[in-house]
């Protein structure tokens, strides 16, 4: 069996001194510290994030997630009756139609079906709309995104060419996870540097801590990168709220693995290489391809809702780059998954011990 769902999420939870959640990055980013974990052994090694070249091989491959943050919380208000509107918007939705998409929406209740949220720049000119279209299961919304009166605009209007995704970028703000609350001084550095297709809700964090000269210094001694996409979602935002683990359910995802990627896997394989993924969203990609696959990695344009806990076998993944985890999340069952409950409760105390930065802008771990 691939898969232990008979769990209960109340055996992956952990006591978290609150001054451990890392509210900005640190600088540069590669000096960020750097936990390595040996599977076989159980030892534990504490290094900074610029001295992963010291685990790595000639023939590895690491493949990072390149989707790009948009920015995606959007602040407006009511059409009806003014009142202050958020609208999170988590994935695209074009089975709806154009330029719809599945979002959070604050406060909740009073956007029912119908409702038109009007966003406006510095001028307090309406130059973005949303119109609510349902409620979903999770009791998120689908909205309809729009351009209002766009033909009306003048012509030296810098609105008048904008389609929805460039109003968005103009009006959005990143969206930090709800333990930050610091303001981020540089918007970039809630993107990973290789980051170019736009898509994103939040950012896939394990890679925020590699700059182009690490990068470069690891193909330099014959560590080969890769790249695929996986656009974070809805379940990065929900943490696990049933107790049966088997009765959460997990949304998808969009991912995309291309021709001259699974090109490197596999050769990577064959030459005896390791598959190195940066961030839980690239173990997804690539365990979901290979379950497709019947284990082989393919050239692969789709989505996912695979669910890994304890128990499931990885057939693509060799080792890890990866953060410090919510408690009671599908990101800490995946973790637990790949090096064991047991060695995950042992090094995630020896992080609180030793004063690593957890979550997104914290510390990382190497799992080898």
């Amino acid at each position: 069996m691939d898969n232990n769902l008979d769990l209960k999420i109340s055996d992956f939870d952990y006591d978290l001194p609150p001054e451990l959640i890392a509210q900005t990055p640190v600088e540069p980013r590669d000096s960020s510290r750097l936990l390595v974990v040996n599977r076989e052994t159980r030892a534990l090694a504490h290094r900074h994030f610029r001295d992963i070249g010291e685990f790595l091989r000639p023939g590895d491959l690491l493949i990072a997630n390149q989707s790009r943050v948009i920015p995606a919380r959007l602040l407006g208000k009511r059409a009806e009756t003014g009142g202050a509107v958020e609208i999170l918007l988590l994935t695209e939705r074009p089975d709806r139609g154009r330029d719809v998409w599945e979002a959070l929406v604050r406060p909740g209740r009073r956007l029912r079906e119908g409702a038109r949220v009007l966003f406006e720049d510095e001028k307090q000119t309406t130059r973005l709309e949303a119109e609510i279209l349902e409620r979903t299961e999770t009791g998120g919304r689908i909205v309809r995104l729009f351009i209002p009166n766009q033909t009306e605009l003048q012509s030296d209007d810098p609105y008048r060419l904008l389609d929805v995704k460039q109003a968005i970028e103009a009006l959005g703000h990143m969206p930090l996870p709800p333990y930050i609350h610091e303001t981020l001084q540089d918007p970039e550095r809630y993107q990973t540097v290789y980051a170019r297709i736009r898509g994103s809700a939040a950012a896939p964090t394990a890679g925020l801590h590699f700059t182009p000269q690490l990068l470069e210094r690891l193909q330099a001694q014959g560590v080969r990168v890769g790249f695929v996409t996986l656009h974070v979602g809805l379940d990065t935002f929900r943490p696990v709220e049933t107790e049966s683990v088997k009765d959460h359910k997990m949304h998808s995802e969009e991912i995309d693995l291309d021709e001259a990627t699974a090109a490197l896997i596999n050769e990577t394989q064959k030459a005896g290489g390791r598959v190195v993924a940066v961030g839980t969203t690239s173990v997804r990609v690539l365990e979901s391809v290979a379950a497709v696959g019947d284990g082989k990695i393919v050239p692969y344009h789709g989505h996912t809702n695979l669910f890994i806990t304890p128990g499931y076998r990885f057939k693509a993944v060799d080792a890890m780059i990866t953060n410090f985890h919510l408690p009671r999340s599908t990101l800490l069952l995946l973790i637990s998954a790949f090096m064991g409950k047991d060695l995950m409760e042992t090094v995630y105390q020896e992080a609180i011990q030793e004063r690593y930065r957890f979550f997104s802008f914290g510390d990382a771990m190497l799992i080898l």
